[in-house]
């Protein structure tokens, strides 16, 4: 089973809406932005970062246009100095190679180690775009959907205002 197929078994079997929309790979939020997918909701930025000392892990979900500020973030999370972490510890953690993190990639977290971290403005967005762990796609599904989904995985979840 392909990791797209395995996302869409899982919003199948948790009885979740959503929509796909296909289109050509992607990396940044940059290269989604020229493919116009706003008229179906919005597409979310998602980082992959690590502590100092790379003993915890986080997925930062927040609004596409908005940039990270790892320090507030790190003071809100109370842990040790953030960074982005390697491409090796992506594919270790989450089963993703760069350009497809995605709250989706929890569903390989066998250990429910990585944190996922979301922006409290998430909730009053109506509906929000994803990759289903492969960049040639997105997947749209509800605020309430993401929390489901993180929920029945187990993962811890913070939420931060960014």
């Amino acid at each position: 089973m392909s990791p797209r197929e395995k996302v869409y078994e899982l919003l199948d079997l948790l009885n979740i809406d959503y929509r796909v929309t296909q289109h050509p790979a992607v990396f940044t939020i940059e290269d989604i932005d020229k493919l116009s997918l706003l008229r179906y909701g919005h597409v979310c930025k998602n980082l992959f970062l690590r502590d100092a000392k790379g003993r915890r892990h986080f997925l930062v979900v927040l609004c596409k246009d908005k940039i990270a500020d790892l320090k507030s973030i790190q003071e809100q999370l109370g842990c040790s100095r953030l960074s982005f972490a390697s491409e090796e510890r992506l594919k270790q953690c989450l089963g993703l190679h760069k350009g497809e993190v995605s709250p989706m990639g929890i569903i390989n977290d066998e250990g429910n180690a990585v944190e996922v971290v979301l922006d409290k403005n998430l909730a009053q967005i109506r509906t929000l775009g994803f990759h289903p762990n492969a960049n040639t796609a997105t997947v749209w599904i509800s605020y309430d959907a993401l929390i489901k989904i993180i929920e029945n995985h187990g993962n811890m979840t913070h939420y931060v205002t960014i």
